[in-house]
């Protein structure tokens, strides 16, 4: 039997049951950029210190739920679903195109959230996006923290690669469903965030800005304090290269690796001892 095309509906009621389950009080609310509107899921302390969360390319502010759960008591958070991406932001703005255009649009975020700055937390290419961000904009970024992330200390894994092709170039449901199945090895996956993720792929979204990987010497002048967490059983790239090239490039960089964690069952099921070691870098 061929398998029924995502509709926008379908897409839209699954993000609303994934949503439903966030703690409460959660809220939500669009705020506008010039480079298009930006959903945002807010909860925790009202006058906690503010953390910004930003999501991999393929997936939606709700799949931090843990960890705004564990943030809430200390921390304001604000979960962010990425223009042009899964989620319920809308490109009705200036096209991003650069990461010029990134840091543009979360200067704008923060104005509108009325933060002068804000902690970063990034997933995958949510990571890329925090990292760049915090060289460009480091009086606006308290502290940095990088969930295994894409793009900023090294390059896809060959045999990731080969296994994402066939999403890369003709994105299904069930295509998506292999890769995930494939990178997370039987690892323990949100089912509800799983679904989204892969209902999204069969959605019109736009294609992401990507770069280089920040140079050494931009690394080595890395001013907000950085914590990065590797998933210690990703498929996506090698969890010690990536720990050995940021500690041999960021000054004082924070390492931690989470051995049983995947790429992709981050940050869902981020293990307890990856929310403490959030928590503790965040209050430090």
């Amino acid at each position: 039997m061929p398998h029924a095309r995502t509709t926008a509906g379908t897409y839209a009621a699954a993000y609303e049951e994934l949503l439903a389950t966030w703690p409460a009080p959660t809220t939500t609310s669009e705020l506008r950029t010039p480079h298009g509107t930006t959903h945002v899921l807010h909860h925790g302390l009202p006058d906690g210190p503010p953390v910004l969360l930003l999501p991999s390319g393929g997936s939606t502010a709700c799949s931090w739920r843990a960890t705004a759960a564990a943030l809430g008591a200390t921390h304001r958070v604000h979960a962010v679903d990425l223009v042009g991406g899964p989620g319920r932001s809308r490109a009705d703005g200036s096209p991003i195109r650069t990461a010029a255009d990134l840091t543009a649009w979360l200067d704008a975020l923060l104005d509108g959230l009325g933060l002068a700055s804000a902690s970063l937390c990034g997933h995958s290419y949510g990571g890329w996006i925090a990292l760049r961000y915090a060289l460009a904009a480091p009086g606006r970024t308290d502290r940095l923290v990088l969930l295994d992330p894409t793009g900023c200390f090294a390059g896809f894994g060959p045999g990731y690669l080969l296994h994402a092709l066939p999403v890369l170039l003709r994105p299904t449901a069930a295509r998506m469903e292999a890769l995930l199945t494939w990178e997370t090895g039987g690892a323990a996956h949100d089912p509800a965030v799983r679904r989204l993720d892969t209902l999204a792929a069969e959605l019109p979204r736009h294609r992401p800005v990507t770069g280089p990987r920040p140079t050494r010497a931009e690394l080595a002048a890395l001013r907000p304090p950085t914590l990065m967490l590797a998933a210690g059983r990703s498929r996506v790239h090698d969890a010690a290269r990536i720990t050995v090239t940021a500690r041999a490039t960021v000054p004082g960089i924070a390492t931690e690796t989470l051995p049983e964690a995947t790429h992709h069952t981050l940050p869902t099921d981020l293990p307890p001892e990856g929310l403490s070691a959030i928590t503790r870098f965040l209050t430090g």
